[in-house]
């Protein structure tokens, strides 16, 4: 997705849950992400390397999970489709929270700064801070000296979404801190916004070029020095993988859905495992894609020069359909590119090309439709189908009235130098499915190849219960059911499995309202809630999206 976007990083913002942190297995983490009004204090047991801690979330927007860094436990977005780990400070004069600040008192900085930057070029929101390092654990994983960024000055809105910023999950070569860190150890001296390629772009660890040999590829400045600084400047995750602290090199999400219908899957983020209950066998797994150094990959090391590396979390699709056509492939993406799409946790919206959201919103006739009438978008991966539940596809158009409905889609570039996907799925997608995510080896992805698997949770009546949930809310306010609330939140039990053996979240009785006085502590009234997310859910689909370039 290379979309003409002013930005040296790009986050996307969904609205979400709260949770807890629970291991079944050993060197296995469970987070369930829940938004009860229940509260509970924060506990944490590590005496058989298990862990339980509170999360918090923000109406399905964004899905967020309490990380500790230094001696500050705050709530940071998890995103799958970024790398890199930033908070915000305390020492940003101009933030205000509800939610804590990061205290610098425990901060070593390296005396370097970084400027992130997002949206497109009328907006110039930011995000910009000094580089540094800290201790940092999550739900009872600990990473010593961390690098992060402490922001100091910004304008985003991760602020209003109940998180204090960014918990990259993605690969150590999609991260800006690594570049810049690794950058400034080979040539030692760090970037400037001059010289910031653009992304993705690995210039800077190859060295000059002979002009009689016969190579194509430039030698890299130092092998063992790329390859191994994924260890020492890498994200958080990476981290922990490549010090072996994990029972498997992965993590697995499911995603609570806490507007329409208030339930589904628990909010689940399992690190180093699978949930309990939950075989390996019943997911399809399905390989990344990996980037050859002519399709702007990072370069092999000389001493495995096979090896072929993941960017992000891209799987291959084998086919889209939408009520059950199989709809065409974009005309606006060459041939020679294989279809595939980006599994994006912080992206509260699933995109594709423009022709083909168009010849959606044909099918339906425009871009409001009947609320009460079901629609399936489905994904055909790894040769299975993966619908997205009609509940996650639509979203209420206009306040007090589920007459009328819009799709939970947006249009996002064809691909083209740098990202070679079609589409982005994000919450509505994952929120129909377990998800799991297997690093495998990162610096010999031959030995353990990334994949992804994944198992609908889809039911097959739920276009039954998209039609209730219409009924109900017709004889209420008018407006479906959403909660929010702040983490700390509490922990979640779940008392049931659904389809495929997945535990499931308690939904809240339609008439349990929250005045609207108790909103400072992240809670909102029915009405308020439905007009938030209505006006989030267009700036989400105007001013945010996924790609990579630099300003300058």
């Amino acid at each position: 997705m290379i979309l003409h976007l002013a930005l040296v990083a790009l986050f996307w913002f969904d609205l979400s849950t709260s949770a807890q942190a629970t291991a079944n297995t050993a060197r296995s983490y469970h987070l369930p992400l829940v938004r009860r009004e229940v509260r509970r204090s924060y506990s944490e047991k590590r005496d058989d390397r298990t862990a339980s801690i509170g999360t918090g979330d923000f109406m399905d927007v964004t899905y967020n999970v309490l990380v500790k860094i230094g001696g500050v436990e705050t709530a940071l977005v998890l995103d799958t489709g970024s790398a890199d780990l930033w908070v915000v400070s305390n020492q940003c004069a101009s933030c205000t929270s509800t939610v804590p600040l990061y205290q610098q008192s425990s901060f070593q900085p390296t005396g370097q700064q970084i400027q992130l930057l997002y949206g497109d070029s009328h907006t110039g929101t930011h995000a910009s801070g000094p580089i540094g390092t800290d201790d940092v654990s999550l739900a009872g994983l600990m990473a010593h000296q961390q690098y992060l960024a402490a922001i100091t000055d910004t304008n985003t809105t991760v602020l209003e979404t109940g998180s204090a910023g960014i918990l990259g999950l993605g690969f150590p070569v999609i991260s800006l801190l690594w570049r810049q860190l690794l950058q400034a150890q080979l040539s030692n001296n760090p970037p400037t916004k001059r010289d910031r390629p653009a992304f993705p772009s690995f210039d800077f660890i190859l060295g000059p070029s002979n002009p009689h040999s016969k190579r194509q590829i430039p030698p890299l400045f130092s092998s063992a020095e790329v390859i191994d600084s994924f260890a020492t400047y890498g994200p958080l995750f990476s981290r922990l993988v490549g010090e072996n602290g994990l029972a498997s090199p992965m993590f697995t999400t499911t995603l609570q859905r806490d507007t329409l219908t208030i339930g589904g899957n628990v909010g689940l983020l399992s690190i180093g495992g699978l949930p309990a209950g939950i075989q390996s066998g019943s997911l399809t797994w399905v390989p990344l894609r990996a980037y050859s150094v002519q399709e702007g990959g990072l370069p092999p090391d000389p001493r495995a020069p096979n090896e072929v590396f993941p960017l992000v979390w891209e799987i291959a699709v084998d086919d889209v359909f939408f009520d059950g056509i199989k709809l065409p492939r974009s005309s606006l993406s060459p041939s020679t590119i294989t279809l595939s799409a980006l599994v994006d946790t912080g992206n509260s919206l699933i995109r594709g090309p423009q022709d083909v959201i168009a010849e959606i919103y044909d099918h339906l006739g425009g871009e409001n439709f009947e609320c009460a009438k079901p629609h399936t978008l489905t994904f055909q991966i790894g040769g299975q189908m993966f619908p997205v539940d009609s509940r996650d596809f639509v979203r209420q158009s206009y306040a007090d009235t589920v007459e009328w409905c819009s799709a939970n889609l947006a249009i996002t570039d064809p691909p083209g130098e740098g990202f070679l996907y079609s589409w982005s799925l994000g919450d509505p997608f994952i929120k129909s499915a377990l998800v799991a995510f297997h690093y495998g080896n990162l610096t010999r992805p031959s030995e353990d190849p990334p994949r992804i698997g994944l198992l609908s949770t889809v039911s097959g009546n739920s276009g039954d219960l998209l039609k209730d949930a219409v009924d109900a809310a017709d004889v209420n306010s008018g407006n479906f059911p959403a909660t929010s609330d702040a983490a700390p939140s509490g922990t979640y039990v779940a008392t049931a499995t659904g389809v495929g053996g997945v535990p499931q979240a308690s939904s809240f009785p339609l008439n349990v309202t929250v005045s609207p006085e108790s909103s400072s502590s992240g809670s909102m009234s029915r009405s308020s809630i439905s007009t938030t997310i209505l006006a989030l859910c267009a700036l989400l689909t105007v001013g945010l999206s996924s790609a990579w370039i630099v300003v300058f």
